[in-house]
């Protein structure tokens, strides 16, 4: 087991007054490890259920798989708290606005869609209050499919805490930086960094700056994992050790809170009298983490051709069909493009895949504009999309004899195997560009049976 400490500060909660204070966070580094951590020495028993825990604790297991499933892709962790996770009241149905987990009482059509950044609220709102459902497939009572949400927020979560019994959560925030406090402990997260909370966990978000957006997968599937690299070899994409998960850390607070729960797509909501967060102790491999996209090693061409952009796959859900995930998480970070004779853009294409992308910073490089960061855009099953008219001028005049740096960006996509149905909000709301198709509109006729 290793641990990290950052020089980054997160600002958090006093355990006892709730004031803000600054902390410097400690994690552990490994991806998929089985970890051990404890905020009080001795807090960890020796087996995983004795008849009297240590400090008094309640021992509990988190499961993110089934008991039976093999060794290999069993993740769960055993938790060692002040109370266990049952001491709460009756869960009560919670207003919700533009959340949603059905995505079969909307018509999805198969245009290319984009969407302007959500606005920062001009109402006091938290990460739970600002969540809004873009779209989404399957179904998270049979554990297949995504949802996927963008958030806007403008405050921290106070004496509040969510968990999604639908999946797992990745977070990718895109402004503002993020403390996310879970049952195993915190994570400090910036843009250009994700966060994966397991399905279940409990957590609350406070905001380390005035206000933040970013997006959500929510994977009603299989738990993301680091890609197989194949000829790639033993090095490259997404390394392990640049992974950091949370050390334990819990607040003794006999106050009043309010449990929110997600759960078949729906919000519930039941009262505490105390803070959720009170693990003292853990060990498992079912654990929240982080990982800064900064840090990813880009592969590329170096002769001809764009690659697939399976290339910059981080992470994935795998399907039970082999080759063929029901998410891939991707992104298309800085880099130098050295192909010669190629046009380096992404070309055109048309994939059985459905490709919901996002910005985080700077431009696309196959886009001259209308994509801004905090947007989105949408591709579905078999639509054509590809470089606008003004990017796909641009390069295919370009000098290839010499390499190109793409610099200041950050983009992303969440690409599934599943058409995307968007909601009702993501094709009602004016957010929604109705011009972006005009984008190709420029693409001139250049056929020529005379001239090569």
């Amino acid at each position: 087991m290793n641990s990290t400490v950052e020089p980054r500060l997160g600002a958090g909660a006093d355990a006892k007054t709730g004031a803000r204070v600054h902390h410097e966070l400690s994690y552990l580094t490994g991806f998929g490890n089985h970890f051990s951590s404890e905020a009080l020495a001795g807090a960890l028993p020796q087996h995983n259920s004795p008849q009297r825990c240590p400090y008094g604790l309640y021992a509990e297991q988190l499961s993110g798989t089934a008991f039976t499933a093999p060794r290999s892709l069993n993740r769960h962790s055993w938790l060692y708290r002040i109370r266990p996770a049952v001491t709460h009241g009756r869960f009560q149905p919670l207003e919700q606005r533009f959340i949603s987990g059905d995505f079969s009482g909307v018509s999805a059509p198969p245009n290319q869609m984009r969407w302007d950044p959500m606005p920062i609220p001009d109402q006091p709102t938290d990460f739970i209050d600002g969540l809004v459902t873009l779209g989404g497939n399957g179904d998270a009572h049979a554990q297949s499919g995504c949802a996927i949400h963008v958030y806007a927020a403008n405050r921290s979560m106070t004496q509040r805490a969510f968990y999604s019994a639908d999946g797992e959560l990745l977070l990718v925030p895109q402004h503002g930086r993020l403390l996310i406090t879970t049952e195993l402990g915190r994570l400090a997260v910036e843009p250009q960094e994700i966060a994966v909370i397991p399905r279940g966990l409990r957590f609350r978000v406070e905001l380390g700056e005035q206000a933040a957006r970013g997006y959500v997968c929510e994977n009603f599937g299989a738990a993301f994992r680091l890609p197989d690299l194949g000829p790639i070899g033993s090095n490259g994409l997404a390394c392990e050790r640049d992974f950091r998960t949370a050390v334990a850390w819990y607040e003794d607070r006999d106050q009043p809170h309010q449990l929110v729960a997600k759960f078949m797509g729906r919000l519930w909501s039941a009262n505490m009298d105390h803070s959720p967060f009170d693990v003292v102790a853990w060990r498992g491999n079912l654990a929240p983490y982080k990982y800064d996209l900064r840090r990813f090693n880009t592969i590329g061409s170096i002769s001809y051709d764009h690659p697939d952009p399976s290339i910059f796959l981080v992470l994935q859900s795998v399907s039970d069909t082999p080759g063929v995930d029901a998410i891939d998480f991707v992104i298309f970070p800085p880099r130098w493009l050295a192909m010669e004779h190629t046009f380096r853009p992404p070309w055109f294409h048309r994939n059985v895949a459905s490709e919901f992308m996002g910005l985080i910073e700077g431009s696309y490089d196959a886009k001259a504009e209308g994509f801004l960061p905090g947007g989105a855009s949408l591709h579905n099953c078999m639509s054509g999309h590809g470089p606008d008219a003004a990017t796909f001028d641009t390069a295919s005049a370009a000098d290839t004899t010499h390499p190109e740096r793409i610099s200041g960006t950050m983009a992303f996509m969440f690409e599934t195997r599943c058409v995307i149905r968007p909601t009702r909000f993501a094709l009602e709301s004016a957010l929604l560009q109705s011009d972006y198709l005009e984008c190709w509109h420029g693409l001139a006729k250049h056929f020529n049976p005379r001239q090569r």
